[in-house]
């Protein structure tokens, strides 16, 4: 939708909203009527998409190039670093069921990635050790990992989940076997969990750091 490009743009620019209806000129009042979906289109919209460093049309209709193709323009909008909130595994497993789940606003703390998300993307602390393995890829406790809720999600990826019977999202890797889906820890002291009805995928671990 329109309100979450725009969102997943300005948020990724590290531009407050302010900032962004500078650099497009148009009002404040424009670009938080377009982000909370009151306006679902604005006669600024090429300006607007031009300040996002973004072509109108992928702006408009998520379609075409969401990159514009001037070389001044790329180097001007497109950052080496993108700008990700840090949210709870609360508001994680929030998100596969809120039509609206990170309103303007809604985290005090942002970290930088040189990840330039598909879709709507947020870090999370890893608590517990159940993703620690004691051999390959182990994430412990304390990282911060980095979801993308568009990325393609496939057996084998690291995953944020949501079990039906949870409130909080949880950290797994995805195994499928004979057409069933299974939340596997890399800590073999924990069970594998099956993804049943009601389990949703929220997104894709696409970058794990820690912070020193």
């Amino acid at each position: 939708m329109l309100k979450d490009r725009i969102l997943e743009r300005r948020t990724a620019l590290g531009l407050s909203q302010a900032q962004l209806a500078e650099k497009a000129g148009v009002s404040q009042v424009t670009i938080q009527h377009l982000e909370s979906g009151r306006n679902s289109t604005s006669k600024k919209l090429l300006e607007i998409a031009r300040a996002l460093g973004v072509t109108a049309e992928w702006l408009g209709s998520g379609e075409g190039r969401s990159r514009a193709s001037s070389n001044v323009q790329a180097s001007n909008f497109a950052p080496d670093s993108y700008r990700y909130p840090v949210i709870s595994w609360v508001a994680a497993g929030a998100w596969a069921e809120a039509i609206e789940p990170f309103p303007p606003g809604y985290s005090d703390r942002y970290e930088m990635s040189d990840y330039d998300s598909k879709g709507v993307a947020f870090w999370l602390e890893v608590k517990g050790d159940s993703m620690t393995s004691p051999v390959g890829t182990s994430i412990t406790e304390g990282m911060l990992i980095l979801v993308d809720t568009e990325a393609e999600v496939t057996s084998g990826k690291l995953v944020i989940a949501k079990l039906a019977d949870s409130n909080e999202a949880t950290f797994k890797k995805l195994v499928e076997d004979g057409g069933r889906r299974f939340l596997k820890p890399l800590n073999p002291a924990y069970p594998t969990e099956m993804c049943m009805e009601g389990c949703r995928i929220v997104g894709v671990v696409v970058r794990a750091m820690i912070k020193l």
